[in-house]
Order: C-alpha cells, then sequence, then structure tokens
C-alpha cells in the first residue's frame, strides 16, 4: 500500500505545483503584455497622471486598463497584488522535490556512475549549489557586468553553464535537471520577495502619503521582472524534461539542455518584441528552426544506433544475458532473472526494445545495485499498479510479479 500512497502524494503536491506555476507563469506573461502594449493616452488621462491605458474585450465585456505615471492621486481602499502565485509555486515546487528527490534519494538523485553519494551529502550539495546559484546571480546584478546587457547576458549564460554540468558530475541526469530547475526558480522567487514586492511597497507607501516617489525600485524591480519573464520558458522545459530521458541521459545532456532553454529564451524575445509593436518574424523562424535542428542532431545518432542494434550478431563469446550479474544470494539471482527476462529490454543502459531506446525515466537494472536502487518504484510498477512491463510486452506472469513482490518488499 506504501509505494501507492507515495505516488498519490507526490501527484498531488506536482499537481498543485503545476495550478501554481501556470498561474504565476501566466500573470508574468500578461503584465509583460500589457506593459508592452499600453498607448498614449488622450490628454484628459495624461493630465490625471495616466502614463498609457489599452482597451481589450474578453468573457463578453470590454476592460479599460490604465497604467499612471507615479501613482493615482488618492490609494484605492482595496489594491491588487501578485505575489502569492511565485511564492505557492516555489514552496509546492520545493515540497515536490524533498518527497520525489530527497526521500527517494538513492533511486532519483544519485547515480553511483557518476559518483557515490549518501543520501544526506546529495542533499546537502543539492541544497548548496541552489543557494549558490542565487548568490551568483546576486553578485552579477551588482558587478560591473551589469551595465553592459551583452557582458551581463554572456556572464549569465556562462555561470548558467558552469552549474549545470557541475549538477551533472555529481547527480544522476534527471536529478541534475531538476536542481538547475529548482535553481532558476529560486533566483525568480528571489527577485520577486527581495526586490520586486519590496520595491512596489515602498512605491505604495510613498504615494499614500503624497510623497514624491523614487524610481529607482521601480526600475530595479522592472529589470528582474524583465529577468523572470525570459526565464519562463527555460524553467518550464526542466519541469517537464524528466519525462524524456534522451535529453537527461544523453551523453552530453547539460549543453544539450543549455542549447534548448538559450533557444527558448530566443523565441520568448519574439513575443516581447512583437507586444511592444515590433514584428520581428526572422527571430521564431530561426528559433524554430535552431530547435528543429538541434532534435536532429541529438537524435541522429540514437536513430542510427538503434538501425544497428536491430541486426542480429552471432558471437559465441557473448555474455548470457538472462545470467544474473553481481548477484550474491539465491534471493537475488532470482529477482534478477525476472528482471532481466521481463524489464531490461527497456531497463538497461543498453536498451534493446523497438521503441524504448532509452532507460524510461533513467531507471537502468543493468545489476543488483540498480535493482536495490529502484526496488520500491519496481514494487510500485510492477505489482502494485501493475502498469510495467509496459503493455505488458515481455509476459510478465502474475506469479512473477507475486515472486519480485516477496522477494524486493522492504
Amino acid at each position: 500500500m506504501w509505494p501507492q500512497l507515495y505516488e498519490w502524494i507526490a501527484l498531488f503536491i506536482k499537481w498543485f505545483h503545476v495550478i501554481c506555476g501556470v498561474a504565476w507563469i501566466g500573470a508574468s506573461f500578461y503584465f509583460t503584455w500589457l506593459d508592452n502594449s499600453l498607448d498614449t493616452p488622450p490628454k484628459w488621462k495624461k493630465d490625471k497622471g495616466i502614463k498609457g491605458d489599452l482597451w481589450a474585450v474578453h468573457g463578453g465585456g470590454f476592460y479599460e486598463v490604465a497604467k499612471y505615471q507615479v501613482g493615482p492621486e488618492q490609494m484605492p481602499e482595496k489594491l491588487h497584488w501578485f505575489k502569492w502565485e511565485a511564492y505557492t509555486t516555489w514552496l509546492t515546487g520545493t515540497a515536490l522535490l524533498i518527497w520525489m528527490y530527497y526521500f527517494n534519494a538513492q533511486a532519483y538523485l544519485i547515480d553511483p556512475r557518476i559518483m557515490e553519494l549518501t543520501s544526506i551529502q546529495a542533499v546537502g550539495i543539492g541544497l548548496g549549489g541552489v543557494l549558490a546559484g542565487v548568490i551568483c546571480y546576486e553578485l552579477l546584478l551588482r558587478s560591473p557586468l551589469s551595465s553592459s546587457k551583452s557582458l551581463f547576458i554572456a556572464a549569465m549564460i556562462l555561470t548558467g553553464a558552469l552549474f549545470f554540468y557541475g549538477f551533472t558530475q555529481v547527480f544522476s541526469g534527471r536529478g541534475a535537471f531538476i536542481h538547475m530547475g529548482v535553481l532558476i526558480g529560486s533566483i525568480m522567487v528571489f527577485n520577486v520577495f527581495h526586490k520586486i514586492i519590496p520595491g512596489q511597497r515602498k512605491m505604495v507607501a510613498q504615494v499614500a502619503a503624497g510623497e514624491q516617489v523614487d524610481p529607482a525600485p521601480g526600475l530595479e524591480g522592472k529589470r528582474r521582472s524583465i529577468h523572470n519573464n525570459y526565464f519562463t520558458l527555460p524553467v518550464i522545459f526542466l519541469m517537464i524534461s524528466n519525462h524524456y530521458p534522451m535529453i537527461y541521459q544523453h551523453q552530453h545532456n547539460w549543453l544539450v539542455a543549455l542549447f534548448i532553454m538559450l533557444i527558448s529564451a530566443w523565441i520568448r524575445h519574439y513575443f516581447n518584441l512583437k507586444h511592444a509593436g515590433k514584428t520581428q518574424p526572422w527571430v521564431l523562424a530561426s528559433g524554430s528552426a535552431m530547435m528543429l535542428a538541434l532534435a536532429v542532431v541529438v537524435s541522429w545518432p540514437t536513430a542510427k544506433n538503434s538501425i544497428e542494434e536491430s541486426v542480429p550478431v552471432a558471437s559465441d563469446s557473448s555474455p548470457n544475458q538472462s545470467q544474473p550479474n553481481m548477484a550474491t544470494s539465491q534471493h537475488q539471482a532470482e529477482v534478477m532473472t525476472i528482471i532481466q527476462e521481463r524489464c531490461s529490454s527497456c531497463h538497461s543502459q543498453n536498451p534493446t526494445d523497438d521503441v524504448f531506446t532509452v532507460a524510461p525515466a533513467g531507471a537502468a537494472f543493468d545489476d543488483w545495485r540498480d535493482i536495490e536502487r529502484w526496488s520500491a518504484r519496481i514494487v510500485a510498477r510492477t505489482v502494485e499498479s501493475a502498469d510495467m512491463p509496459f503493455m505488458n510486452k515481455t509476459g510478465m506472469t502474475e506469479g512473477e510479479r507475486a515472486m519480485v513482490k516477496e522477494l524486493l518488499k522492504p
């Protein structure tokens, strides 16, 4: 019962996280569009301090939106703030990180082929890496590099690449990708908490007191809001990448993902330009072409290897894959035999399945240590939910499922 309950709780956390993320990113997209789409208002509105306005239609009604140069003559009784979308997204994302990756670090976070770590060590490195990344971002913003847009972007890309590469040298591919996503998401919510909301509070207090508004906090908040806007597509990619092992299990996974993130930010740039009245279709076309070219380049070796592996090669010296590897007991040998016959065609470092050319979820069961790492997931998917093997392609019997449960039970 426990493996399924674990999955249920993970589902609820992820569901809530996605809902919060949709609300936050939707608000970010909307206000970026709104700010870029404002028109010069008529004189009577300018006289009231209105900087720009627009008309919109939605849901069977007309909306008139106005943005003040500084603030209204009198503060309204009810003022809407947009902050909890960001906070709840980060809080639920952190809960998901702890529940999925830290409570089950041996399966999802640690890959002994990359680095032998204890769960405590892996968690410490993960948290330390995210904290260090946020600090580096803040230091870059406060450095002389921030005065030059091109130098700042180059420094950001280089710093992000170093952190991403570092994560892949410590964690499993899936663990590295999720930590890069957590790092970017933490930077985004840090911007909201540290600068954007405090700047807005200061502005509101000054307007309410009838004081002259200091523009510096607002300008800094807008700069960080723009950063968050360009971070959105990369962070969404990292959120969903754990479903696609052909990327996070790739030999150069961090580099492939970095290119995807940069291209997605470039595509986002097209929409920001468009909202500002600058239609540049070549930006969108070039981004789409680069994304397609990247997919072809990354997929080509896999397709080639799949063709080569589909040709049977007779060799008396080939090892017998049905023989247990590193099994030290009769129980282990029995489990290894079942796993190798029913699961290893997909879940191995070199899958032989005609569809899954990369181990799903990055779960490879090549030796007993692998099976121990993934034992809870194996029981959950082959016994509790019984949805694996996929479509039961390898014909796992009910007796084999019962044996797996008996031999792998905690």
